[in-house]
């Protein structure tokens, strides 16, 4: 008896195996009719339908997947129709001419060739009445939502949104959708909605909550957040604090929450929930030129050296391996930085740098020292001050040099780009004065440089995407022979001129030996298309000029480069593949220049 019974579980078990288990077949063909190909509409169902999702992906579905794929396309395609204003439609999907809602999904046909949806939209609905109240001034509501506008329920939400958030901004962080009356006019294809907001009290912030942290003292996270106890409320500052949270690099996760219930006094006690990043990192980097050689550089970083969320970066960098550009050159640096030190938009950083510089025209040693402050004005904006010292030996066709400054170095940074390391759209520029007063060895003078960069996109099928690069510099005060040679300008390479060779472009002297200008200007222009979704071609040209005038005048000498390159897209910034020619300059004796690196040119 015990085995009969043991036999009958296993036939059952094999019945359900059997009608449960998905039956692969080949991909169905599917077929939107109803309405016209050429049609918005057509491509939003489109790309609402999980049928038709299903025909692009590279494993072919069971026919267990595509039953069940065709039947949640019922509410799906509903809902798009819904949201375009269509508020009668019909919607029927076969499967080799059966009703797909008919279908068991635990015994599916072993093969489906055709799938077949039709709709039906029936008449587009407009807004009759379109009304929301209370709102709060200056509240911008979305246009559409105005009468004889598609009444489209994404627009009926954008309104609730916007209205919300109005009063929200006015301090009123508990502002919500208090009813709503839509009422369909089938004979006269309208849809009156009417609705009512409940604004609720004006808030103030209460004391900021901090949880999740145990490195990072609670003390230096209020100061950091900068959430302003006491006043207003205010979303935007809730953004804003979560925002300098995150930019200390100390906390992989930020969110801060807003509780269910009001506080005494009408205050809204705020919860940092908080979960730390691993203190410590390192990474290394390489890039390689033709005649440049090769580039190495690798960095260590705490984040969170004193329990403050303070950082110390240290890293080296070696440049020229196996290159034509003079000798190698080396760099160890160490910057530490304290978030929140003069406010919460306001830190401190000091930096020392050892650096040789083994160019083709000069040769430098040097160390450099600097405190000072930087000021993010907005997650796009950032200003620097500092104090300095730098002293230095050099070497260049004036001779030997020692020399001491003291220097003020000024800048601002203005970083509107989409993506930092693959930009499509948006604008950068960087602008630095630095004042020197002269200790030994050189004159009292100002060093000036700019770069700005601007991107623009075009097209969606094949983007196309141009960039244009323009930098300035300038060296006032010193004579040229008592400038210090590292705060010269050259021309040349892959930052400047691809195809001329490294830093070829300077002052020619009268013994046929070069030093580098008190001018300079560069500009560059690339034109970026996609030919696939990884990979893209450059075409680009590069033009330089180094002058012996402390501001360009024309006196210098212009050269250029131009070629082609080709772009892999890796997800966190394109591998970058240049073959570049001189094409106007002094002559020189290389032909052709390759650059190879991660990230865009510029």
């Amino acid at each position: 008896m015990a085995e009969q019974g043991l036999l009958r579980w296993i036939s059952a078990g094999a019945v359900t195996a059997a009608l449960c288990w998905p039956v692969i077949m080949n991909a169905a063909e599917v077929t939107l009719t109803g309405v016209s190909e050429d049609s918005d509409l057509y491509g939003t169902l489109s790309g609402g339908s999980l049928l038709i999702e299903q025909t692009s992906l590279e494993e072919t579905p069971s026919t267990q997947e595509v039953v069940a794929a065709a039947q949640a396309d019922y509410g799906r395609l509903l809902a798009v129709l819904y949201d375009q204003g269509y508020f009668g439609p019909v919607i029927k999907i076969t499967l080799d001419g059966i009703d797909a809602a008919a279908i068991p999904p635990v015994q599916p046909p072993n093969a489906i060739d055709r799938a077949v949806i039709t709709v039906d939209t029936g008449p587009l609905f407009r807004f009759g009445t379109a009304q929301i109240a209370p709102v709060a001034p200056d509240t911008e509501l979305p246009e559409e939502f105005a009468t004889g506008q598609t009444a489209s329920l994404s627009v009926l939400k954008d309104a609730v949104s916007s209205g919300i958030d109005g009063w929200r901004a006015q301090g009123h962080a508990k502002a919500d959708l208090e009813s709503q009356q839509l009422t369909a006019r089938h004979q006269d294809r309208t849809i009156n909605a009417e609705l009512r907001l409940a604004p609720g009290p004006r808030l103030r912030f209460g004391p900021l909550q901090v949880t999740g942290n145990s490195a990072v003292r609670t003390d230096r996270i209020l100061d950091i957040a900068g959430l302003p106890t006491g006043e207003i409320f205010d979303p935007r500052e809730l953004r804003l604090a979560a925002t300098r949270l995150r930019r200390t690099g100390a906390f992989s996760s930020v969110a801060l929450l807003e509780p269910d219930r009001i506080g005494p006094n009408q205050t809204l006690d705020i919860t940092a929930q908080l979960t730390e990043a691993k203190p410590r990192r390192f990474g290394f980097g390489a890039e390689l030129g033709s005649l440049e050689g090769l580039t190495l550089s690798a960095f260590w970083l705490h984040r969170n050296l004193l329990g403050g969320a303070e950082r110390l970066r240290i890293e080296g960098e070696i440049k020229g391996i196996g290159g034509n550009s003079g000798g190698e050159d080396y760099r160890l640096s160490g910057r530490f930085e304290r978030p929140a030190t003069f406010n919460e938009d306001t830190d401190f950083y000091a930096l020392a740098q050892i650096e040789q510089l083994d160019e083709v025209n000069y040769f430098s040693r040097q160390l450099d020292l600097e405190a000072g402050i930087e000021r993010i004005a907005n997650e796009n904006r950032t200003y620097t001050l500092g104090l300095g010292l730098r002293t230095a030996e050099t070497r260049d066709a004036f001779g030997e040099n020692r020399y001491t400054l003291l220097t003020l170095p000024l800048s601002a940074q203005f970083d509107y780009r989409d993506n930092r390391l693959d930009a499509k759209n948006g604008y950068y520029l960087n602008a630095s004065l630095t004042p020197f007063l002269a200790v030994s060895g050189s004159d009292n003078g100002l060093r000036t440089y700019v770069d700005a960069r601007a991107y623009r996109t075009f097209g969606e099928a094949r983007p196309v995407t141009f960039a244009l690069r323009g930098q300035l510099g300038s060296v006032y005060g010193p004579d040229l022979s008592e400038a210090p040679a590292d705060y010269l300008f050259y021309s040349g390479g892959g930052g400047t001129v691809r195809g001329q060779p490294y830093q070829t472009l300077g002052v020619d002297l009268s013994n046929d030996q070069t030093v580098g200008g008190r001018s300079f200007v560069a500009v560059s222009a690339e034109a970026r298309i996609m030919v696939t979704q990884s990979i893209g071609v450059v075409g680009f040209v590069d033009g330089g000029y180094v002058g012996s005038e402390e501001f360009y005048d024309g006196s210098g000498v212009w050269h250029s480069g131009a070629g082609i390159g080709v772009r892999y897209d890796t997800g966190i910034g394109p591998i970058r593949v240049d073959l570049a020619v001189p094409t106007s300059g002094p002559e020189t004796d290389e032909n052709f220049q390759v650059y190879i690196g991660i990230g865009q040119s510029f």
